[in-house]
């Protein structure tokens, strides 16, 4: 029901964004393909205009893609509209280049759609009803799909084809499996008790004002309308329930359970179908002293199922030749049929299970068919007040009492939560947007919200705390605190850079840890993988420059506690593949190919928009 709340007033266009989201491609873009209204362009590509809705629905539609992930909407805007123009960029060339795609393509591609099935097979009616939906005819539809197909068969002809040699494969675990011979040593973070001064504190209190800003809290009343509320509220007639019952007997019917086995005596260049007959019956009088499975596996044709003593396992109408079916279907558990002929040659059959079909009584599930009358009554009462929430909260956006008056619900509230954090139905991550929404800070109902299958609500501001400044007495103590962290840091820092200046200038390691009264550790044969220390210093130490001829390379790598670890790089050993590498060497061949050929692909539209018109506009 929530799904056609959402069409009634969003819109149906959704579903054909889905559908060119299904093309590897994902070219979100081509709706824009078509004509549309004459504004003003802010992007152009070639003779292509792009408007400002155009730019947005873009934006809108990649957005989606990194719902999860955490990327400043700036950037994602440019990247959006980059993408937005490469596609476009792309569909010139080959359309340009007069690239084609065969029909056959197209139709086994359209087809393939779920949105265009029932019952996993293409039903060209659905097909034609959603595009009558859309005010879209077919011709509209395929070129759009032939483009998509079109550009991405482009594409893959670049990447795909990519390769990487044997030597490039050599280079990769010369590198990979490369080891290196180091020796460090740990300069410890140290406290610092010394009080920063009263100017020390309030610069860093001026510096890092963002630190100490309270969070921004807001409240709302909102109103609910639920279907598991309405459900509670319908009590089913008798006769309601006999007549969902009667409707939808098969819902609580089983069918029948016939699971088959069979002796093939198949006719062929050297058995004559009589021939086939005489096996069969003589087959016929042995099996009552022998078992079906036993003269299956000894004397059937049927290669398949003969070492399963005949199975067929659980028999279908419609797969097997009339004549099967009929003796398949009339007989008794254990008993077996007379020779049956098909195309094949003669058959016997038995049936090794049998459970009859079942349709339970209206008294045996009268609680299911409550439920489901209940349900059923609920949802049509549902989307009916959903429509009216709908409206009348838009109509009434300046309070909520009309809509609680007219749907009889209970206005409802919150107590005070952030952008981040909730409880109750703030909780809710959706909840929580549309609070902090320009349109309901402003003053004015939301949208209606969608929380799961079955709620929908309407909320408005109750109360609005902007996020303030803490004032410098209430984060004095955690100024000083972090002041002195910094400094205790620098202060190891210092004495790490102090170190490793001495060992550039030829200096022993040893002689430097000794005067400080630290310890040196020293690895030989460090591999990219160790263990022996963390990721973050293995991954230092693989990034430092290979030390010069009888020199040594020194790095000095900072922990996240702190701690600054002072590393003497001595010297590098090529790594050579070895037979262990063979199913790596495989992963890493593709993955190398694969990289070559994106970078071609990037390179052959970075010279398509070289020689093509872009203006981007604010």
């Amino acid at each position: 029901m929530l799904t056609k709340i959402r069409e009634k007033t969003q819109g149906t266009f959704a579903w054909i964004i889905l559908i060119l989201i299904c093309v590897p491609f994902a070219l979100w873009g081509l709706q824009n393909y078509t004509d549309g209204a004459k504004e003003s362009a802010v992007v152009i590509v070639g003779d292509k205009e792009f408007v400002q809705r155009d730019v947005n629905q873009a934006y809108a539609q990649f957005k989606q893609q990194y719902a999860d992930v955490q990327i400043p909407e700036e950037i994602l805007k440019t990247q959006a509209i980059e993408k937005l123009i490469r596609d476009e960029l792309l569909l010139q060339h080959v359309t340009e280049e007069n690239l084609t795609v065969t029909n056959e393509t197209v139709r086994k591609f359209i087809a393939s759609l779920q949105y265009f099935q029932r019952d996993g097979k293409f039903d060209k009616k659905q097909y034609e009803s959603m595009l009558v939906a859309q005010g879209m005819s077919s011709a509209q539809f395929v070129s759009r799909i032939r483009k998509a197909l079109l550009m991405e068969q482009y594409q893959k002809a670049i990447i795909d084809t990519s390769f990487v040699s044997e030597q490039g494969i050599e280079r990769f675990f010369k590198i990979q499996n490369q080891t290196r011979d180091i020796e460090y040593l740990a300069v410890k973070l140290k406290p610092v008790t010394t009080v920063p001064t009263a100017e020390e504190i309030k610069a860093y209190y001026l510096q890092q004002t963002n630190a100490f800003q309270t969070a921004e809290q807001a409240s709302v009343e909102y109103i609910e309308l639920s279907l598991t509320k309405l459900m509670d509220e319908i009590n089913p007639t008798e006769k309601q329930i006999q007549a969902y019952y009667a409707d939808n007997k098969t819902l609580y019917s089983a069918k029948e359970r016939r699971k088959i086995s069979h002796i093939l005596f198949a006719k062929s260049n050297d058995t004559t179908e009589e021939q086939a007959l005489a096996k069969a019956q003589a087959a016929k009088l042995r099996l009552a002293k022998e078992s079906f499975a036993d003269l299956a596996a000894e004397l059937s044709d049927d290669t398949v199922t003969a070492t399963k003593g005949g199975d067929l396992g659980l028999f279908e109408i419609g797969v097997m030749e009339p004549d099967f079916e009929k003796a398949a279907t009339e007989l008794k558990l254990g008993e077996v049929s007379e020779p049956v002929k098909s195309e094949f040659g003669y058959h016997l059959i038995t049936v090794t299970e049998l459970v009859p079909a079942e349709t339970k009584t209206l008294a045996e599930v009268k609680a299911d068919v409550t439920e489901a009358v209940k349900r059923t009554e609920a949802e049509n009462a549902f989307y009916e007040l959903g429509e009216v929430l709908t409206e009348t909260s838009f109509e009434n956006s300046d309070n909520l009492q009309v809509v609680a008056d007219g749907l009889g619900l209970e206005i409802k509230h919150t107590e005070l939560f952030s952008r981040d954090i909730g409880e109750g139905i703030a909780s809710e991550q959706a909840i929580r947007n549309i609070a902090f929404s320009e349109a309901v800070l402003q003053g004015n109902n939301s949208e209606p919200v969608e929380l799961g299958e079955d709620r929908l609500l309407v909320l408005r501001l109750k109360e609005h705390q902007p996020a303030e400044t803490k004032p410098l007495n209430e984060v004095k103590d955690i100024i000083v605190a972090a002041i002195q962290a910094e400094k205790a840091k620098q202060q190891a820092k210092q004495q790490a850079e102090s170190i490793q200046q001495q060992l550039l200038s030829g200096g022993s390691i040893d002689e430097a840890a000794k005067a400080l009264n630290l310890s040196v550790e020293k690895i030989a044969g460090l591999t990219r993988d160790s263990k022996e220390i963390s990721g973050q210093l293995n991954q230092a130490i693989f990034r430092a420059a290979k030390p010069l001829a009888g020199q040594s390379t020194v790095i000095v790598v900072g922990t996240p506690e702190g701690d600054q670890i002072v590393v003497n790089l001595l010297s590098v050993t090529d790594g050579v593949k070895t037979a262990a590498d063979a199913e790596k060497a495989k992963l890493a061949a593709a993955n190398i190919a694969r990289a070559l050929g994106q970078s071609d692909y990037a390179a052959v539209v970075d010279g398509i928009r070289a020689s093509t018109k872009v203006i981007i506009r604010e």
